[in-house]
């Protein structure tokens, strides 16, 4: 298994996400996606439904391990 994934939206960078002790930690790729930066998560696909709720405009609530 990886330690870090690129998250994409669109086909747009939104970020990365790290494994971090506590999950997987999200360091914002673009501006856009700056209000998730530092974020962790349980999983690299929980960081990517994540990224794209934060695109749609709707609150993102981080859910670490």
């Amino acid at each position: 298994m990886s330690d870090t994934y690129i998250i994409e939206v669109s086909s747009q960078a939104a970020g990365i996400v790290v494994r971090d002790p506590g999950g997987f930690r999200f360091f914002a790729a673009s501006h856009k996606f700056n209000g998730m930066d530092g974020q962790i998560f349980r999983n690299a696909r929980e960081a990517e439904r994540a990224a794209f709720q934060f695109a749609q405009g709707t609150p993102v609530a981080a859910t670490a391990a």
